[in-house]
């Protein structure tokens, strides 16, 4: 089985079990575009999801598959800078975690993991199969934990990711407790004014694989709404993006 395969037939069983707690809360949600901006600089913004910003919206984040590239062993990459060796645009990760049983408060403490493909959509750790031709069985990259602080923040230093054919851009995220209990296991997405731009546009980055396949509203995990998973990204590809965003958690 090849990774489009998988993406088309493993995920639905997967995300059966996994999202059945948040399905109905997922498949009430109504999905929006973002308005991109350009300043006269080149610097572009298209703004995301609001969730998590107050009491009164503030609802759990959806939960999404891990796989099928999970780090295997997450407390081996606590690190703020996950790139490796990897080329790419540069992108600074805000990631903000908040309770949703204290009224969407920051939650102080919690272990936030992430992972992500590379510009030309591989993923570190895996490889040399049908899932991913490219063998990276031996090497880590654009893997990392971080724990948040007393506003809630993580912040990573990585690159802008890249697609592989069935998925939209995305990041994962993996949050624990303190103690390490699992909390979520979500997905980011991206705004795709943004990411045409990069993979249309980046070509002198080493973004030569042209604009992605699947749009959010038609990839597999996003496609029952994707709303309170959409994050903020500013920036430009000369100066690097900034990626914000806010995971509320059931904690």
């Amino acid at each position: 089985m090849d990774r489009k395969e998988f993406l088309q037939k493993g995920f639905g069983s997967l995300l059966g079990i996994a999202t059945m707690g948040s399905m109905a809360a997922a498949c009430s949600r109504s999905d929006v575009n973002p308005t991109g901006t350009t300043t006269p600089s080149g610097t572009s913004t298209s703004t995301g999801s609001t969730n998590g910003s107050s009491a009164g919206n503030c609802t759990v984040t959806p939960t999404e598959t891990e796989g099928p590239f999970p780090t295997k062993v997450p407390a081996n990459f606590v690190r703020k800078d996950i790139r490796d060796d990897r080329r790419g645009i540069p992108m600074t990760m805000n990631i903000t975690i908040k309770s949703a049983g204290n009224g969407c408060a920051a939650l102080a403490g919690a272990l936030v993991d992430v992972w992500h493909c590379d510009k030309d959509g591989y993923y570190s750790e895996y490889g040399g199969t049908g899932m991913q031709s490219a063998n990276f069985t031996n090497v880590d990259f654009l893997r990392g934990r971080q724990t948040t602080d007393a506003n809630g923040l993580v912040s990573f230093t990585t690159i802008f990711p890249g697609w592989y054919s069935g998925r939209t851009t995305h990041i994962h995220v993996h949050i624990y407790n303190a103690s390490g209990k699992s909390l979520l296991v979500t997905q980011i997405a991206f705004p795709y004014d943004i990411t045409n731009l990069v993979y249309t546009t980046g070509q002198s980055y080493g973004y030569t694989k042209g604009a992605q396949d699947t749009k959010n509203e038609r990839d597999n995990v996003f496609s029952d709404g994707y709303t309170t998973e959409l994050a903020t990204v500013s920036g430009s590809l000369s100066g690097g993006y900034t990626l914000t965003h806010t995971i509320v958690v059931n904690a």
